[in-house]
């Protein structure tokens, strides 16, 4: 994927690095860990401006945010607890989970958002439950900003300080990426296991 990654820079420039950050965080497997460091060492080699390429990663990493958020607005509470009532053990959330969870994300939803933006694949749908709870969508790109510049400015000055040895960094993100992704998996099974136990009302109609 390096290579692909590599001449796709190459061929499309600053727009090609804004596309790729965008499809990662709309379609995940692209992932940033990989982009971020070869665009930094792309910069390094004299090929693109250094804060430009911070510039182009993070405008198109926003541009999936805004549009997780736009799908969370989309679905709306009432859909989403109609949703909860015919599915909650897929879903493993109950109505009355969901209000509680958008008190909970009114009260701190935009550290959840700015925290969220840092952490691999979580950054990808932490914006849902943003757009979901109707967060104002100035708070919303506000900390979704300051999340997404720390992150992809982390990715991009590693791979500008390593120059060629930019590989390191994806070998060191990767596992933790891999652990991130299992992590949430476990959490969705035991979820879906616990779910008659947490809410047997629902639970008992599935």
């Amino acid at each position: 994927m390096f290579d692909w990654i590599s001449g796709f820079i190459d061929a499309v420039g600053l727009a090609g690095i804004a596309l790729l950050m965008f499809i990662e965080n709309v379609f995940p497997p692209i992932p940033s860990e990989l982009i971020m460091p070869l665009a930094g060492f792309n910069a390094a080699s004299g090929e693109h401006n250094l804060f430009a390429v911070i510039t182009a990663g993070s405008a198109g990493s926003l541009a999936g945010a805004v549009l997780w958020y736009w799908v969370g607005m989309r679905i709306g509470t009432d859909r989403l607890k109609r949703l909860a009532r015919r599915h909650g053990r897929w879903l493993t959330i109950s109505p009355d989970e969901i209000d509680q969870s958008n008190a909970w994300f009114k009260r701190h939803g935009g550290m959840a958002v700015m925290v969220g933006r840092l952490i691999p694949t979580v950054r990808t749908f932490i914006s849902v439950p943003a757009g979901v709870s109707e967060m104002s969508f100035l708070k919303f790109l506000t900390y979704s900003t300051v999340g997404t510049v720390a992150w992809t400015s982390f990715l991009t000055l590693a791979g500008y300080w390593l120059q060629s040895q930019y590989e390191k960094v994806s070998a060191w993100m990767n596992p933790v990426s891999t652990s991130v992704v299992i992590l949430i998996l476990a959490w969705y099974l035991w979820r879906v296991a616990t779910y008659r136990r947490r809410v047997p009302k629902e639970g008992s109609t599935q």
